[in-house]
């Protein structure tokens, strides 16, 4: 005979109102449906924006470093990868080191998009940030460190 736990609906209103995952779910949604809006008139989504961004470095990283700077898999970043390909904003190249690993180019159609996409990003950061209550970004972003 199994016995079913059936969680009484003050467990539901526990989980509602303190679990973190769901907390920073919720936000990491709104958050990006905002930053999504933004960037619409580019072409852009928020997880574009940050993939660039990450390739904006002096030296094309690897599929892997981007993957793990990204907290990606790497079958997950390499299909975020083709619409930006196929636009040209991106080229995936054989290292020259390595043949089995792949590196990442932000071509210069990339980085002009970028440099159209930050000031909107800018704008779009500041007033996110004055919706955290006591303007304690900085608190906030060392938790969300401390969690990942």
């Amino acid at each position: 005979m199994s016995t079913r736990f059936e969680p009484p609906l003050a467990v539901t209103h526990l989980v509602r109102d303190a679990c973190l995952c769901l907390h920073v779910q919720r936000a990491a949604r709104a958050l990006a449906r905002r930053f999504d809006e933004v960037f619409r008139p580019l072409g852009l989504t928020h997880g574009q924006f940050s993939l660039l961004m990450s390739l904006n470095r002096p030296e094309p990283p690897t599929i892997g470093s981007v993957a793990a700077l990204l907290a990606m898999d790497r079958t997950t970043l390499t299909a975020a990868l083709k619409p930006l390909e196929r636009r040209e904003l991106v080229k995936v190249s054989i290292d020259k080191e390595d043949r089995r690993s792949r590196r990442l180019t932000i071509t210069t159609a990339g980085r002009r998009l970028l440099g159209r996409a930050v000031p909107l990003w800018k704008q779009a950061h500041a007033e996110a940030e004055q919706l955290i209550p006591r303007g304690n970004a900085d608190d906030l972003r060392a938790a969300l460190r401390a969690l990942s």
